[in-house]
């Protein structure tokens, strides 16, 4: 390792060199190349994946990791991974049995769905619904439902990979009734609504009425499918948060199928869930990419036990993380602004002021953009105003995210903010303080 590492560091210098203008007047002092070298091994023998603290104000943070598990998911998990489980064991018939029954009765009873099965992601659920479906056949969007999610991943090219045809209908702004009637045919496949979970379109817009598109559907016996993208399993009518349309409200309404995430508002682990009529399930779990896109034990594993939790919607919102962080009073974090405040001014208040400030937080992956949520916060600014204030922003978020659990926060508003909303683990926090330089001057 050590001598693959000197070999790599070795070339780095000698194309220094080679690319250099003025190769005589290179030179490279021994410590340089150590360090160098040292880097390189610690690259080799450090975890790549380690914990970080999320203070950026974002609930579900998708380059985070999205949503934390409840502890009786993490237990389901260790007890899985550390040893042999009936994943697809029929204990009482000994035989083999099917992963998703370790979950369907449950999701079945909170979506009201007749079968479910589930999938690696929401992304692979919505192209396995397609191919199933509509494979060489047409499917009808709405223009203003041609969604990209993260990392440049669009709808329109999801179809093409599922081997249908995209039929775009309406407007971006304005869709009708008609839209949709007129481009039926013997070619249609489906009709498909995506909840457009991460933008909206304000102003002169008009979208159809979900009960006219189920019965369209209904008239010419092609299935309606919604992609809901996130998909909370509870309604919150005594919060102040409005959350997207259940999946029990779909199916009750005579949507034929829909889906969603399993680590977003439903606070799970990644995976995709397909729920709705039992044949058209059945036809999905037939399709040789059910295979390609199975969930493995430890997602089935955690999966599971946060189900089991929903079966009480009171100890739900205060077991799972996601819903906790999520309606955790503006009052209790301004409460954790002031125990923590004092030990960060201490190490900071040579060379920045640092001030509690109202903030707002907000859900993240794609989940409610247009709600945003009171929170409290600390504001870091440079004292220097002779300084570069960009620059000095730049170089304290360097400095909290070298720190030995990274602290991740936000650049707004001329500082550097810290928002506490997701800040549970005080000690942690306090106990990074401890690592931050003695000597601000950069």
């Amino acid at each position: 390792m050590v001598s693959d590492s000197v070999r790599a560091v070795q070339e780095e210098f000698r194309n220094s060199m080679i690319n250099s203008e003025n190769k005589k007047s290179v030179k490279f002092k021994e410590e340089v190349f150590v360090d160098r070298v040292r880097r390189k091994v610690l690259i080799f023998t450090e975890k790549s994946l380690q914990p970080v603290l999320n203070l950026s104000g974002t609930i579900l943070h998708t380059n985070l990791g999205r949503a934390l598990l409840p502890e009786e998911a993490i237990s389901a998990m260790t007890e899985a991974a550390s040893q042999a489980v009936n994943l697809e064991y029929n204990i009482l018939e000994g035989d083999r049995g099917s992963r998703d029954k370790h979950v369907e009765e449950e999701l079945c009873r909170l979506t009201g769905a007749e079968a479910v099965t589930i999938v690696n992601n929401n992304a692979a659920a919505v192209m396995l619904v397609l191919n199933t479906l509509a494979r060489r056949k047409e499917v009808l969007v709405s223009r203003g439902e041609l969604v990209e999610i993260g990392g440049s991943f669009r709808l329109p090219d999801i179809m093409t990979s599922s081997g249908c045809k995209l039929r775009e209908v309406g407007t971006t702004n304005r869709t009708h009734f008609e839209d949709f009637e007129n481009a039926l045919s013997s070619k249609t496949g489906l009709i498909l609504k995506a909840y457009t979970s991460n933008y909206t379109i304000t102003g002169f817009t008009k979208e159809v009425k979900e009960a006219d598109i189920i019965k369209l559907s209904r008239d010419y016996n092609i299935p309606f499918v919604v992609d809901l993208g996130s998909g909370s399993l509870i309604d919150l009518k005594n919060s102040n948060v409005t959350l997207e349309p259940t999946p029990l409200k779909k199916l009750q309404s005579g949507v034929d199928l829909v889906t969603f995430s399993g680590d977003k508002l439903l606070g799970g682990p990644q995976c995709g869930i397909i729920a709705g009529r039992k044949n058209l399930i059945a036809r999905i779990n037939r399709n040789a990419m059910k295979r390609a896109m199975r969930c493995d034990k430890l997602t089935v594993a955690a999966l599971s036990a946060v189900l089991k939790i929903y079966g009480n919607p009171e100890k739900a919102v205060q077991k799972i993380p996601t819903l906790r962080l999520l309606l955790r009073s503006e009052e209790e974090i301004k409460n954790v602004v002031d125990r923590v405040l004092p030990e960060l001014r201490f190490h900071m208040e040579r060379m920045a002021t640092l001030e509690a400030v109202d903030c707002q937080s907000q859900v993240g992956s794609g989940a409610l953009p247009n709600q945003l949520l009171p929170s409290a916060g600390i504001a870091i600014r440079l004292k220097n105003k002779k300084s570069s204030n960009g620059f000095f922003l730049s170089k304290v978020s360097e400095v909290f995210r070298k720190l030995p659990i990274p602290i991740i926060g936000r650049v707004h508003d001329n500082a550097f903010i810290l928002d506490l909303r997701n800040l549970e683990n005080e000690s942690a926090f306090l106990k990074q303080l401890e690592f931050l330089p003695k000597n601000w001057d950069f």
